[in-house]
C-alpha cells in the first residue's frame, strides 16, 4: 500500500476490516483472524495516493479502474457507465468512491469501535455518512449509510456496494448462497468466456432452496484459475436481502445481510483470466455480488430510461440503508443471514450475534 494512503485499522478477535479514508473510505481488507485470510481481492496494481497536478487520464472509466485497488467500494450517484446528468458527466462508478472521506472516532472502547465518515461530492449536491461498527467476540462489520440531497431540486441516483472478492479465499470450492430467485444476464455484456447468453433470465433456485436446472453449469461452482470466465448479471427477485460465499474446503465463508427494499438487486460480476484487453490482460482473478438499488450497470441514464429503478431525493429529503457483512464457518453453505447477522448453516443453526 502506498504510505501516503492513510488507513484505519478496525479489528476485534475475529475480524479485521481496513479502511482507506483517503480513497473513497473505502473497505481495502476484510479478514477472518481465525483462519488468518483477507477474502478480498487486490488488483496487480495497488493502492496508488491521491493524485496532484494534471490527472493521468481524461476518461472516467480509465480513470477510476486505475486507482482501483481491490477491495469493497460504495458505488454513488452513478453505477456503470459514465452518462451525461443535469448539464455535467456523472464519472464511471459515481464519485463517492473516488473522493476522500473525514473521519471521526465515536466510540474506541473495550468493547465496541464506532466511527463515523464523512463526504460531500463535487459534481452532485449529495452529503454522504457512513457509520461502520464493530464489537467484541462477533464476527459482524456493520455499516449504516446515509445520503441526503442538499439542494434546492430533486436528484436521481443510483447505489450500491462493490465488494470484490479473491483468492486464496476464492476458488473452486466456494458455492454461492442467495436470497434471489432468478439471475438477469446484462443485455449488452458479451464477454470473450461468457456462459450466459445477453438479456435472458435464469431460474437460480427451485422452490426447495435447490439449484436449479435452468443454471449454466458453468455458474453452480466457481471456476478455477485454469477456466476463463467473465460475466455481469444481476440477481433479482429477492425474498430477503442476502448471500454467502462459502469455501468448503477451507471451511468459512462471508457474507453481506441487507434490507431489500433499499437494495432490490445484486450485481454479478466475474473476471477470471478472460479478458484480453485493458485493464484486466487476462491477469485478475476475481467475483463480486454487489447489493444495488438499480439496474443494468450501464449508467444513470440508460437506468432511467431502460427499467425505471433509479431512485430521488427531493430537496433536503434523505435515505439511509445498513449492510453487515458477517463471516461464519461451514463446509456445506448457508441456508440464510437473518437481518441482526444470525447465519443458518447448511446442518445447522449458527449463532453469530
Amino acid at each position: 500500500m502506498d504510505r501516503k494512503v492513510r488507513s484505519l485499522v478496525f479489528e476485534n478477535e475475529l475480524l479485521r476490516a481496513t479502511l482507506l479514508p483517503d480513497k473513497g473510505a473505502d473497505i481495502y481488507g476484510l479478514t477472518y483472524l481465525p483462519k488468518d485470510i483477507d477474502v478480498l481481492w487486490k488488483s496487480p496494481w495497488g493502492v496508488k495516493a491521491p493524485g496532484r497536478g494534471i490527472p493521468s487520464a481524461f476518461n472516467s472509466t480509465v480513470s477510476w479502474l486505475e486507482n482501483y485497488p481491490g477491495g469493497w467500494q460504495i458505488i454513488f450517484p452513478n453505477g456503470g457507465d459514465p452518462c451525461q446528468y443535469q448539464g455535467v458527466e456523472l464519472s464511471f462508478h459515481g464519485e463517492a468512491s473516488t473522493v476522500p472521506w473525514e473521519y471521526e472516532i465515536l466510540d474506541s472502547s473495550r468493547h465496541r469501535i464506532t466511527v463515523r465518515f464523512r463526504t460531500r461530492l463535487y459534481r452532485s449536491p449529495f452529503q454522504l455518512e457512513r457509520l461502520v461498527q464493530l464489537e467484541s467476540g462477533k464476527p459482524i462489520l456493520h455499516i449504516r449509510e446515509t445520503v441526503r440531497n442538499y439542494s434546492q431540486v430533486s436528484i436521481d441516483f443510483m447505489w450500491g456496494h462493490h465488494p470484490a472478492f479473491g483468492a486464496p479465499f476464492l476458488g473452486p470450492s466456494c458455492r454461492i448462497d442467495i436470497g434471489a430467485r432468478y439471475l438477469r444476464a446484462d443485455d449488452l455484456y458479451k464477454g470473450s468466456h461468457n456462459p450466459l447468453t445477453p438479456g435472458k433470465r435464469y431460474r437460480w433456485m427451485r422452490e426447495n432452496g435447490q439449484d436449479s436446472d435452468e443454471i449454466p453449469a458453468a455458474l453452480s461452482r466457481v471456476p478455477d484459475e485454469q477456466t476463463p470466465q467473465d460475466l455481469l448479471a444481476y440477481f433479482e427477485e429477492f425474498d430477503e436481502g442476502w448471500y454467502g460465499i462459502t469455501n468448503c474446503d477451507l471451511g468459512f465463508g462471508i457474507g453481506l445481510v441487507w434490507p431489500v427494499d433499499s437494495f432490490p438487486f445484486a450485481w454479478h460480476w466475474r473476471e477470471m483470466h478472460a479478458s484480453q484487453g485493458y485493464p484486466w490482460y487476462k491477469s485478475a482473478y476475481v467475483m463480486a455480488i454487489e447489493p444495488f438499488t438499480s439496474i443494468p450497470g450501464q449508467g444513470l441514464e440508460k437506468v432511467m430510461n431502460k427499467t425505471g429503478t433509479h431512485r430521488t431525493l427531493s430537496p433536503g429529503e434523505s435515505m439511509s440503508c445498513e449492510v453487515k457483512a458477517v463471516f461464519y464457518e461451514s463446509r456445506h453453505g448457508i441456508y440464510k443471514i437473518e437481518t441482526d447477522g444470525t447465519v443458518r448453516v447448511r446442518g445447522g443453526l449458527r449463532e453469530t450475534k
